[in-house]
């Protein structure tokens, strides 16, 4: 795929997914409206846990070893095969998986959520019941994406989760006024189908797949489900956050679960929709490239995507931390989402948007050690990150620092995953020997575009303080903008003269 190309085809699922994800905010909006910050809103976050879970986390490791495998098998019959293998042995596993978790919603919840009040205990498990059948359908369009990516059909597969947020979101709130939180447990379940019968629709439209079954053993079937073991085990980094900040807030006063689950929405946005595009387009080349042995390819990947994440991200972060109840106020607070709710939620957001970066940057990272299928190191740092320092940092700081002390477990241990896997690709992938990358250089530049927005937003904060908070977020975006486009000519970013001279290209064609 050429560089043009490659820049529509990002460009255009990154539209998607940003639409998608908006849609996957506005639900979370909807669920503060309806029940604010306490104990309903913690039932159905907590409910659907574990089918998103399961969805992002296993769905994605497998159709990530998926794609990996699939590239190298020469030959449409070779392939034909190997997509009957895989959907034969996946789809029986995963009737039989969802079927237990229907079967076992009480002693599943009890389990990991053991701080939840009697009353709030008995409406989750219910909850999950009832949404429990969607992860047979949310894995399966997983991995359905998959098919739909390596066939370079990325805008569909985007789609897909388009349909998905949207049905869900419309079903919760129509249907609401009769079912109460049950509308969201039904919205899980139809939305999944709607999703799944949409992508097999597409892919038998398109001859890609028809979904045969072939019930026997092959070296790539086995090599797939082994290489996305410890996929899944590195890939469930952001995944395993939330769900230790739930089993955590379980124990808490009523409402955290629900405001620590709305802010990781909002911290988890670059990730879902800058990286998801980014992975989606770029990954399936970059195996190719692994395949071809194109190392400088590789490097140059690599390098661009950091650099470009570090000033997309980064100055986001610092508006966040100094404009985070403005943030709040604009888009939760409504309805049963009262003044004490963003008081409740304002310090997490500032806390969970350090590590805003961290998050996405690692999960690029690991896609570069999985393409070269070496698993083990980004699994072991993983591992180490999210159970040893998330989980230790939080047991030290959970009781002088409620909720705050969790949000701080993160996004220590998001900062510290990512300087474990920096070291990695430089002495186990290697790729600094052929990278032109002048870390110190861009290093030195970002810190001082950082310090500089800082300090130019707290006198900018200061000024717009007497104002309401659209007023203030409007006016404190446009501030943040120019400003950012200022720091980077004054400090020379080279990024902002590529900005510049494609609009111009842009505005040339137009003529």
């Amino acid at each position: 795929m050429k560089g043009k190309r490659l820049i529509q085809a990002i460009g255009a699922v990154a539209v998607i997914n940003l639409l998608s994800r908006f849609l996957g905010i506005f639900r979370e909006i909807v669920i503060g409206y309806q029940f604010g910050t306490n104990d309903a809103a913690d039932s159905v976050i907590t409910a659907y846990t574990l089918p998103n879970f399961f969805y992002v986390v296993v769905g994605g490791a497998i159709t990530t070893a998926f794609i990996s495998v699939y590239t190298k098998i020469d030959g449409p019959l070779g392939q034909r095969e190997y997509l009957e293998r895989v959907f034969a042995w996946l789809a029986v596993g995963l009737i039989v998986f969802s079927a237990g978790l229907v079967l076992f919603s009480e002693q599943i919840i009890g389990l990991l959520f053991s701080g939840l009040s009697e009353e709030n205990f008995r409406l989750t498990a219910d909850l999950f019941r009832v949404m429990a059948p969607a992860t047979f359908f949310l894995m399966i369009s997983m991995w359905l994406t998959g098919i739909m990516n390596v066939n370079d059909r990325f805008a569909w597969a985007a789609t897909a989760t388009l349909l998905l947020n949207g049905s869900f979101l419309a079903i919760a709130v129509l249907f609401f006024p009769w079912l109460g939180a049950y509308a969201h447990a039904w919205g899980a379940v139809i939305s999944a189908m709607l999703m799944c019968i949409f992508l097999v629709y597409l892919i038998r439209r398109e001859k890609f797949f028809h979904f045969g079954f072939r019930f026997k053993r092959s070296p790539e079937t086995w090599r797939t489900f082994k290489l996305a073991v410890p996929i899944l085990l590195g890939g469930a980094t952001l995944q395993l956050y939330f769900l230790i900040h739930r089993v955590f807030a379980s124990y808490l006063e009523e409402g955290y679960i629900s405001a620590l689950n709305y802010m990781s929405k909002i911290v988890q946005l670059p990730q879902s929709v800058l990286m998801m595009a980014v992975t989606t387009v770029v990954y399936p080349m970059l195996s190719r490239k692994v395949a071809a042995g194109e190392k400088e390819g590789i490097s140059g990947l690599y390098g661009k995507g950091l650099r470009w994440m570090g000033i997309a991200i980064l100055p986001v972060t610092v508006f966040v931390v100094f404009f985070a109840e403005d943030i709040i106020r604009v888009i939760f607070q409504y309805g049963s989402f009262t003044d004490q709710s963003t008081a409740m939620t304002a310090p997490l957001l500032k806390i969970l948007v350090i590590g805003m970066f961290f998050h996405a940057a690692n999960l690029y990272v690991t896609r570069f050690f999985y393409a070269y299928e070496h698993s083990i190191y980004p699994v072991a740092v993983s591992l180490l990150s999210v159970l040893g320092i998330n989980v230790g940092v939080t047991l030290l700081l959970i009781e002088p620092f409620g909720a705050e002390g969790v949000a701080w477990g993160t996004s220590v241990a998001s900062i510290c995953n990512f300087g474990l896997l920096l070291f990695g690709t430089q002495y186990v992938l290697k790729l600094h020997k052929v990278s032109d990358v002048k870390w110190r250089e861009n290093l030195g530049k970002l810190a001082a575009l950082l310090a500089l927005m800082g300090g130019s937003l707290y006198g900018v904060k200061q000024l717009l303080s007497a104002g309401g908070p659209y007023i203030t977020l409007i006016l404190g975006g446009i501030a943040a903008a120019v400003l950012l486009l200022l720091f980077m000519r004054l400090l020379r970013f080279r990024e902002i003269d590529d900005l510049m001279n494609y609009v111009k290209e842009k505005v040339v064609k137009r003529r």
